[in-house]
């Protein structure tokens, strides 16, 4: 099965072109996503070392690896992968989005390959990846199955994916978008479609027709009281992450 030119949502890139030079504004629009990061970059690097067997406190654990975080939006997880010694590329759709990544990596001494692209024009060019990130992208995209396969295409074989998505259920719904959007106004109205929200069930099911092995799965979960997330095995009722590997 080919994936199609692209599978881009126009309405999506835009709402994320209005909100790019805020990126870095830990207090801004991206303020969810600044409190998460530690918790994302917590199961990334430890999946990354477990699955290519690297030691963390090493000064460069990654060096030698290619790693692509598809929808790099300003570069929160492509410059820690830097730091760590990768060979990053961060892509994405929203083109306003690449030369404030590009100028936070510059002032940040980090040496980043950032490109306005798609996911499918990368795999169509034959590019190749030890790892492919791609973190809150999936219920944005027009076909996930397709962007999904793309995504396949780009990795090595025996290559690691890392998703992260929002999961669809009544607490999802109240969480991520009145939550967020409507009471702690983390984020501007309409960010979030939660027809779009995909169950891990589902994501699985996905994730192996586009021809990936999910290996795990855990839920990323706030804790109001303390502020702050942790990683979950067994709650994966509204943010969840999983990795899957591309066979060898």
């Amino acid at each position: 099965m080919q994936a199609p030119q692209t599978t881009v949502d126009p309405s999506e890139i835009a709402k994320f072109e209005a909100m790019a030079a805020e990126w870095w504004d830990e207090n801004g629009k991206f303020k969810p996503l600044h409190m998460l990061n530690p918790c994302r970059l917590d199961y990334i690097t430890t999946q990354i070392a477990g699955e290519f067997d690297r030691d963390l406190k090493a000064p460069e654990p990654f060096k030698g690896l290619r790693i692509l975080d598809i929808g790099c939006g300003g570069g929160l997880l492509a410059e820690p992968m830097a730091r760590l010694g990768a060979d990053v590329v961060g892509a994405d759709a929203a083109e306003r989005n690449i030369p404030v990544a590009q100028i936070h990596a510059e002032q940040s001494g980090l040496k980043i390959d950032y490109r306005h692209t798609t996911a499918e024009d990368m795999a169509a060019k034959g590019e190749q990846f030890d790892v492919v990130l791609n973190m809150e992208v999936v219920e944005h995209v027009a076909s996930p199955i397709d962007y999904l396969i793309a995504c396949r295409q780009l990795l090595k074989p025996g290559g690691l994916h890392i998703c992260s998505t929002l999961n669809r259920n009544p607490k999802s719904y109240m969480m991520a978008i009145i939550g967020a959007e409507h009471v702690m106004r983390w984020l501007p109205k309409g960010t979030h479609e939660w027809s779009k929200f995909i169950t891990p069930d589902e994501l699985f099911d996905l994730l192996r027709e586009a021809g990936l092995d999910p290996v795990d799965r855990k839920g990323f979960v706030f804790n109001p009281i303390k502020w702050d997330w942790r990683l979950s095995d067994r709650d994966l009722s509204v943010n969840y992450v999983t990795a899957s590997l591309k066979p060898a």
